[in-house]
């Protein structure tokens, strides 16, 4: 039987990174996924991050609401459950999530299109838990774009400049215990695919996610303990002229018996610099990909956030 997500140890990027660079592009033409163990994210990092994501959804309704903030896109603070839809779905997802964004200096000229992240006062150490989580997955994900860039035949440097101030998300994701059965035909996380560079995704040694391969079958991701599930989002499709996939994924609700059990994850969404230009490879276009009309990744972020529901279509 083939194995589509066999592990990549991290270790190897440390002793040849061109094999590191090899089995994470051919991991990510195969399924647009890729799983990763021995990543440097520390165990305590991450621990902290998750009493925390606890805490908050603790809160009661009226608390959590405070930090809803629908006029701006739901793009930092709380979104409630059943508010988001997977593109092109009618029937709402099983969630409720919170976003913490980057932290811009105070003379950014990004800070006229990306807020700060609101102070959460009734959950202690919050605010320190999630951002030092945030800054971990960040600073990793710039290292992974280096095996991207080197898989492209690109200066392993090649993406630094490009989302060094990206409107990059963590996301604490909750799926709530289902006490009663779901809505027919409804999931967790209905079938999308990213709109992001890439994505590094925490907590899916709970079942449930599950990635459309190209021969039209579903396939279950059940990484390793310890292991960050890596997938490419559209910006990076479109870049790469749709060599590299951004594939279309899902969370499933779960078999009776882990029906009553909540589900979090914790997805961190990097984004290019919202002013970088998405625009075609010529080495990608040379191997056979497609060129689409450039668009800058602000502009290609509102389209997809129109799209799933989070902002408001222009009337």
């Amino acid at each position: 039987m083939t194995q589509y997500f066999e592990p990549i140890p991290y270790a190897l990027w440390h002793t040849d990174k061109a094999a590191f660079a090899d089995k994470l592009g051919k991991s990510f033409r195969e399924t647009g996924f890729a799983v990763i163990t021995g990543h440097p994210v520390e165990q305590s990092v991450i621990d902290a991050n998750l009493a925390a994501t606890k805490g908050f959804f603790a809160l009661s309704e009226d608390v959590k609401e405070k930090y809803h903030d629908a006029p701006g896109g739901r793009q930092r603070g709380y979104t409630p459950f059943g508010t988001e839809n997977a593109k092109g779905q009618a029937q709402a997802d099983l969630k409720e999530f919170w976003h913490t964004g980057r932290d811009l200096p105070p003379g950014s000229p990004y800070r006229a299109t990306m807020k700060d992240t609101p102070s959460v006062t009734e959950v202690a150490d919050f605010d320190r838990a999630t951002r030092a989580l945030y800054t971990a997955l960040d600073d990793f994900g710039a290292e992974l774009l280096k095996g991207v860039a080197l898989h492209l035949n690109l200066p392993e440097a090649w993406f630094d400049d490009k989302v060094n101030f990206g409107n990059s998300i963590l996301r604490l994701l909750h799926y709530p215990p289902q006490m009663n059965p779901p809505p027919e035909g409804s999931v967790r996380a209905g079938a999308h695919e990213d709109i992001n560079v890439i994505t590094l995704l925490l907590g899916a040694e709970e079942a449930g996610l599950e990635v459309k391969h190209r021969s039209g079958a579903w396939l279950a991701v059940n990484p390793p303990p310890g292991a960050l599930v890596i997938n490419c989002g559209d910006m990076l499709q479109r870049y790469a002229g749709g060599v590299l996939p951004s594939t279309t994924h899902r969370v499933v609700n779960p078999a009776p018996e882990r029906s009553r059990f909540p589900r979090y994850s914790t997805p961190f969404f990097l984004h290019f610099n919202q002013d970088f230009l998405i625009e075609a490879l010529p080495g990608c276009l040379a191997e056979g990909g497609k060129a689409e009309k450039p668009i800058t990744a602000q502009d290609f972020l509102m389209e997809r956030l129109r799209e799933i529901g989070l902002v408001k279509e222009r009337s």
